[in-house]
């Protein structure tokens, strides 16, 4: 037999491309592709494990949607088809519902919870009752008996969830389209209707989220130690990212450790948050109030500083990791304690830090102090002057600063790792006296419409961005307070407290791009070219991730506060981008930053007029000392890492009875055995099959 000829192999050829084509178009038929997921992962620590994870091939198993938690025997023990992928509401998400479904032994494939479009009546907070308990200041050595919210427990409605580990995938899903269809087809093919067992076939859902680590993060760190050196594959990283710091005077950043005759004041906020799914964590007012509030105090304090600069020079510190204790801040402190940073711990005079402000029932401010330290009498009497210039910083303001009448220990912050080092004066503002206000607090709730960050329907997104809400003009009290607080502070005259006020347009410029969409004209203005691609048009996710590269809210935070408080310098963008102000400028590099942005688009123009500002901001890494020390077990520090998974992925699906699927599994065997034996007969009888006259070799025409 000959080489088959060019026309059988294209012909050959084109029927394989369109029986590809046809089982392209036979999989989308079968499958539903779920759109809009968001699962939980696994995280780990020094001690154990917490998250979600699937199996390695997915988990599969029959929709049942969830009515009520007295609904839960079906799923539990009676009904006849597990395991099952639960369906449930926002409401019935509660520790009560998922501990029983945890311990169903087998029985539960899967959760999916819909999301809905606005924040539900019942407060939730997944979170732990008393956040960071474990690496806060309070211990056995020092106020023990306020170690563990032993006095005040701040997050009472904190059910625990997100601390509890799941051997299933739990996924949330927005309600749309795709959650319609889920709900009819459960109607359509699962309901038992007057008691009685639905009929094959049913509706089925797999969902896939296989994580890479197991156990804790000394074994997953070990794990990647092996790992790299034989695949450079790795099973988790360590939580992190950068902190962004800035200051009212420039400060050589080459020059590490003490400054001499260098004295400043602290003013710090959290940039983090978090939730129990990944990648929905708004964070409103357990992180956006706060941070928006500094950046709007830092832009009042500008001109001030710039024409009568105090004693005293202000540094803004906005801490990243904070939820997972404290990894922002504990790494300022050590790198400031080992010579790692521009200035060390006794350059600090004091610090007010700015924790949840959003929520205020009424004028009142809470000015939460450390009762232990405060027992040496030269830090009272710095705290106590703090707390003055707090009162003589709200003269006509319509916000109250109140000192908690009993003795109580300060709430979860930043400062606790300050005070854990050294004794400082400082102060924490929040908007609650004891128990948060918040009853979102880390949940994906938290967000604009938790803060009363309301629009009128008939606006546009331009007119939202410029409209000032209610809340943005209560938070510009609060950013006028600081500010004000913060001059006198540093050591400014008070006779200029008056001049300083935060400006309301750009308060509320902040909580849009921040809470509603990142992707507005102000921003796009305010940040480099090769940064728009990374403005979204829903709020942004404020989960501090995986230590890689800055996160978008890091290099917003950085970009706008260099804005905010640096100013105009023109330079090329050719000299800007390289850090100097002329090309024999080898010095401003180490007293500033400079950075290059997109500014406005002219009227009648399609270019815009980009502009090089010049301040003092920077990143510093956030990522907790105990990668640093390879100290995996340690409690002196957060150890917490993020597991690495392959894909994220949902689908939906009729899954046939499992007699009809064995007898398909022998109709397809007995088709697979007679191909093979007619193939065998065709290729055994070939030359007689396929056989044709060759004409004779002395054929002539």
């Amino acid at each position: 037999m000959g080489f088959p000829s060019s026309k059988w192999i294209s012909n050959l050829l084109f029927c394989c491309f369109f029986a590809g084509i046809g089982c392209n178009s036979v999989e989308k038929k079968i499958y539903l592709h779920l759109n809009y997921t968001f699962p939980c992962v696994r995280l780990l620590n020094a001690t154990h494990q917490i998250g979600c994870q699937s199996s390695m091939s997915g988990n599969v198993g029959v929709l049942h949607v969830l009515e009520s938690e007295e609904n839960l025997d079906w799923v539990l023990s009676s009904g006849p088809n597990p395991p099952y992928m639960v369906i449930l509401d926002a409401p019935l998400f509660t520790r009560s519902v998922m501990m029983k479904l945890k311990s169903s032994s087998g029985r539960v494939a899967g959760v999916a919870v819909v999301a809905p479009n606005t924040n539900p009546a019942e407060s939730f907070s997944p979170h732990t009752t008393c956040p960071n308990e474990n690496t806060g200041v309070y211990s056995e050595t020092y106020g023990p008996a306020m170690a563990n919210c032993n006095m005040t427990l701040w997050n009472p409605l904190g059910s625990g969830l997100s601390y509890e580990e799941f051997d299933f995938p739990i996924f949330s899903l927005k309600d749309d389209n795709d959650t319609r269809v889920i709900r009819q087809c459960y109607l359509d093919h699962n309901q038992a209707v007057n008691n009685s067992t639905a009929r094959y076939p049913l509706c089925a859902m797999e969902l896939y989220s296989h994580m890479f680590a197991v156990t804790d993060t000394a074994t997953c760190m070990r794990r990647n130690d092996i790992s790299f050196s034989i695949s450079q594959d790795m099973v988790c990283d360590p939580l992190g990212d950068y902190n962004v710091w800035g200051s009212t005077r420039p400060i050589n950043n080459t020059v590490k450790g003490h400054k001499m005759w260098e004295n400043v004041v602290i003013a710090a906020a959290r940039l983090d948050s978090r939730s129990f799914f990944y990648d929905i964590a708004p964070g409103g007012e357990s992180g956006v109030s706060g941070f928006v509030t500094l950046l709007a105090a830092a832009h009042a304090l500008r001109n001030a500083t710039q024409e009568a600069q105090p004693n005293r020079t202000i540094v803004y510190a906005f801490f990243q990791g904070e939820t997972f204790d404290y990894i922002g801040s504990s790494r300022m402190v050590y790198d400031m304690q080992n010579k790692q940073f521009p200035l060390d711990l006794d350059n600090i005079h004091s610090v007010l830090e700015i924790g949840q402000v959003g929520l205020r029932a009424d004028s009142r401010l809470w000015l939460h102090t450390d009762p232990v330290s405060r027992r040496n009498d030269s830090i009272n009497q710095e705290v106590e002057e703090l707390i003055k210039n707090l009162h003589l910083a709200a003269t006509n303001l319509s916000v109250t600063p109140v000192a908690p009448t009993v003795s109580q220990p300060l709430p979860p912050s930043s400062f606790q790792r300050f005070l854990r080092a050294q004794l400082i004066p400082g102060v924490v503002l929040e908007d609650h006296q004891s128990a948060y206000v918040n009853r979102f607090y880390e949940s994906m709730y938290d967000n604009a419409e938790n803060l009363n960050v309301f629009y009128p329907s008939d606006l546009t997104p331009e007119e939202q961005l410029k409209f000032i809400t209610a809340s943005a003009k209560a938070l510009t009290e609060v950013a006028t307070l600081v500010a004000r607080t913060l001059y006198r502070q540093a050591g400014g005259a008070e006779s200029l407290l008056s001049s300083i006020s935060a400006d309301p347009q750009i308060v509320t410029q902040l909580l849009y791009g921040f809470l509603v969409r990142p992707n507005n004209s102000w921003f796009q203005e305010l940040v480099p070219s090769d940064f728009t691609s990374h403005l979204s048009d829903g709020p942004l996710n404020m989960y501090v991730g995986a230590f890689q590269q800055p996160s978008e809210p890091t290099l917003l935070v950085q970009y706008l506060l260099a804005n905010l408080t640096g100013s105009t310098v023109n330079v090329t963008q050719e000299d800007c981008q390289n850090q100097r102000e002329d090309k024999d400028d080898k010095d401003s590099k180490h007293m500033y930053t400079y950075v290059w942005v997109q500014g406005a688009v002219p009227p009648n123009s399609t270019e815009r007029n980009g502009f090089c500002v010049r301040s003092s901001v920077r990143l510093a890494k956030a990522v907790s000392p105990a990668f640093e020390l390879r100290q995996y077990t340690t409690s002196e520090y957060s150890t917490w890492t993020e597991s690495r998974w392959k894909s994220i992925k949902g689908r939906m699906f009729l899954v046939a009875s499992h007699e009809l699927e064995m007898l398909t599994l022998g109709v397809g065997i007995g088709v697979l055995l007679t191909s093979l034996l007619l193939t065998y007969v065709i290729s055994a009888k070939a030359d007689i099959l396929f056989s044709s006259g060759r004409e004779p070799t002395n054929a002539t025409y």
